[in-house]
């Protein structure tokens, strides 16, 4: 099976989106086929879409969730504009010596636990408790392991 190239829009930076989902006290992470850790569901904002549209197709393609953000927006509209859920983190970080993200990590609750596992991308998907995310067995990194405590903490 050969996996898509990712899809760079710049030579430099891109933007990309991270959702951290919780369900029942437990976050979902993914396991990467290319990069073999695990991370967090998303990925790329294409060119044709905006930030909440990379994170809603990001998610369901990766795991299948139906999910709610867990951000406000103003209930209130005008002519040509579209408010958008601010994200609870934004950070920059190197993909290769010369190749950074900017990344847009959302917080977000699951309308289930019903996990589909995109092959072409992961290996695995699973749920993660608190516990788990230490645990030497899984080698959770530090970024992603603080933003899915912060997510664990904030999403009831």
């Amino acid at each position: 099976m050969r996996l898509k190239p990712m899809p760079h829009l710049h030579e430099l930076i891109d933007f990309t989106v991270a959702a951290f989902v919780v369900y029942d006290r437990r976050v979902v992470l993914v396991f990467h086929k290319k990069l073999q850790k695990w991370l967090p569901l998303g990925g790329h904002i294409e060119l044709d879409e905006d930030p909440e549209q990379a994170l809603f197709r990001e998610v369901r393609e990766e795991s299948g969730l139906e999910i709610e953000v867990m951000a406000e927006k103003p209930n209130v509209s005008f002519a040509g504009k579209k408010f958008l859920y601010p994200p609870s983190f934004l950070d920059i970080h190197p993909i290769t010596a010369t190749h950074r993200h900017i990344g847009l990590v959302y917080f977000a609750r699951a309308q289930s636990d019903r996990l589909v596992l995109a092959v072409d991308e992961h290996d695995a998907i699973r749920w993660f408790t608190e516990s788990e995310l230490a645990d030497p067995v899984f080698n959770v990194p530090d970024d992603i392991r603080f933003y899915a405590r912060e997510a664990l903490q904030r999403v009831k």
